[in-house]
């Protein structure tokens, strides 16, 4: 890995997702190599040549100076890197964000593939609007391998899961990215829905080289499918996920945690809505 430290102009930066008013991302780049990875857009604006997932950045801010009135806002920690990256042992920005935004009265997000947060519990037991959700789209740890060879394991993070809800820390569980006839979403929200206040969907969404790469392995390793994913991701079929969201809604009536749909927010539906 390339690491480099870069300046960036303010902690925060206006999001355009449909769940969060802001956003942090206390680094540029991330070291998981998630094949799917949609992030690799931000080379345009970190003007690396390296290779996505080669290189970070650690941030210093030229202004720590918060937005007004915050009260009641959504920041997600964070949005095009992992902010518990192995990285954040050494340099900490991540819980230099929070002890910065500990008092904004902002309701707080924090979604990872790891379990590195669980060295920061003393903190985020004292943030009183805040939520820590870990991302998963697997129960089995050899596919995990091949989609996330630099994250933590799914034991990992199951365990971060039942620490955090133990210990106090709201908890909920991203099943993301989903993939088509893969992902047994079922089987995960049985396994985790004791140790979640909730649980969100959201769907493969391919774009750029990973599109072919994701496809050529699908034909490698899940030949059965194949037709199916070239349907969805070349001929842009949606009707799957439309089937997957109908699925979904049935099943949360057999939970006691609420569930949230991220499925194709400009054409399935917009924005968040609980199921």
């Amino acid at each position: 890995m390339k690491v480099s430290k870069t300046t960036a102009k303010s902690v925060l930066v206006k999001s355009n997702l449909p769940a969060s008013d802001f956003v942090a991302n206390p680094y540029a780049g991330c070291p998981h190599h998630c094949r799917y990875c949609y992030a690799s857009f931000m080379k345009r604006f970190t003007r690396h040549e390296e290779e996505w997932g080669t290189f970070i950045d650690i941030k210093e801010y030229e202004s720590q100076k918060l937005p007004k009135n915050l009260r009641g806002k959504i920041i997600l920690l964070s949005s095009v890197t992992d902010p518990y990256n192995p990285f954040e042992v050494k340099y900490h920005k991540s819980r230099e964000v929070l002890q910065l935004l500990a008092n904004s009265k902002a309701h707080i997000e924090i979604l990872s593939k790891s379990d590195l947060m669980l060295k920061d519990i003393d903190l985020l037991k004292k943030i009183p609007n805040l939520s820590v959700g870990i991302s998963l789209n697997t129960l089995d740890d050899g596919f995990r391998k091949d989609m996330e060879s630099g994250a933590v394991s799914v034991q990992r993070r199951l365990k971060a899961l039942e620490t955090l809800h133990k210990e106090g820390v709201k908890t909920y569980l991203f099943i993301s990215p989903i993939f088509p006839y893969i992902t047994d979403i079922k089987a995960i929200c049985d396994r985790v829905s004791p140790h979640v206040d909730m649980i969100c969907f959201e769907n493969l969404n391919l774009r750029g080289s990973a599109k072919q790469d994701i496809l050529n392995y699908i034909a490698e390793k899940y030949p059965q499918y194949l037709k199916e994913y070239q349907n969805i991701y070349t001929k842009g079929d949606i009707s799957y996920w439309e089937q997957l969201e109908s699925r979904i809604k049935e099943m949360s009536a057999g939970y006691q945690v609420p569930f949230v749909s991220y499925f194709y927010h400009d054409k399935i539906r917009k924005g968040g809505k609980k199921s």
